[in-house]
């Protein structure tokens, strides 16, 4: 009884905090009429053909499945991204290391989820780097991505982040897991709108994602996509010079030189040949 009261207490605390911040999403998600100079976190990235695409979790309320999605997630050999707030961190460091040690990236979700639109660049720069104090101090290792809490920004946050060292990251696949939707109906909006280069968003205190994980994974794999964490899928460098965002929020390379010479893209992750690699995905041993 008290895991099921726990479940619906974090289900009601994540319904309003995300309710509050869909205007705040709404108002910044990219669209057509948006110059493409305006600057935007990465969507997800212009992979071509190449059947590749991330998986990532928010972490800000709850805890009781993560280390089952850990154990989901190693079952198919997948590595993922995972969004933690830093008060997470503080109330669940075991978890933390337990993601790390999986071979996870723990990436930040700021320092205690607050509205990043109505704060300062001095506040978001400050409020990263204890984010990010934190979670380097149970992994060892600090994060170089960020996912601005309910999906908010707006150009001085993204610009910010940026000038903090730290890459923005939102998706284009959401799974609209924290509506409760069920299994199934999860599993039919992500395996639907997953193309090359896409990042998926779930939660992890989610009541249905680890009953839908499985069978999206099954299908993915199926259709030979490689899954890697966002650090694998993204483009490194500096934005307008190793790439660019379009309206949409899709990060490419910036295209090879006009003299005929071959572009700088050396800090793309070469993934090319994870089917051979140690990495690659695979459905897990029956």
């Amino acid at each position: 009884m008290k895991i099921i009261f726990w479940r619906r207490k974090a289900a009601v605390l994540l319904a309003a905090a995300l309710a509050v911040g869909t205007a705040g999403y709404a108002a910044s998600y990219p669209a057509a009429a948006y110059a493409t100079d305006r600057p935007l976190p990465i969507y997800c990235v212009d992979r071509g053909q190449q059947k590749i695409c991330s998986i990532s979790f928010d972490a800000a309320w709850g805890n009781e499945d993560t280390q089952t999605l850990i154990d989901i997630l190693e079952r198919y050999h997948v590595k993922t991204t995972f969004f933690v707030v830093g008060d997470w961190v503080e109330k669940y460091p075991e978890s933390v290391k337990a993601l790390h040690d999986a071979g996870h990236e723990v990436m930040s979700h700021s320092a205690h989820h607050d509205h990043y639109n109505s704060l300062s660049d001095e506040q978001i720069a400050a409020d990263l780097k204890e984010s990010c104090d934190r979670t380097e101090a149970v992994t060892g290792v600090r994060p170089t991505l960020i996912r601005c809490p309910y999906g908010e920004y707006d150009d001085h946050v993204i610009r910010a982040v940026r000038a903090s060292g730290m890459e923005p990251i939102q998706w284009d696949v959401d799974s609209l897991d924290w509506k409760d939707l069920s299994a199934p109906e999860i599993t039919r909006r992500v395996t639907s709108k997953v193309q090359p280069g896409s990042i998926v968003l779930f939660h992890n205190a989610a009541k249905h994602t680890p009953e839908a994980l499985p069978g999206i994974l099954e299908a993915l794999i199926g259709q030979g996509y490689t899954v890697v964490p966002i650090s694998q899928l993204i483009i490194h460098g500096e934005c307008g010079k190793d790439y660019t965002i379009d309206h949409t929020g899709r990060q490419a390379a910036v295209s090879a030189p006009a003299d005929g010479g071959a572009a700088d893209n050396s800090g793309q992750s070469d993934v090319g040949n994870a089917a051979g690699s140690g990495s690659s995905n695979a459905a897990p041993a029956a």
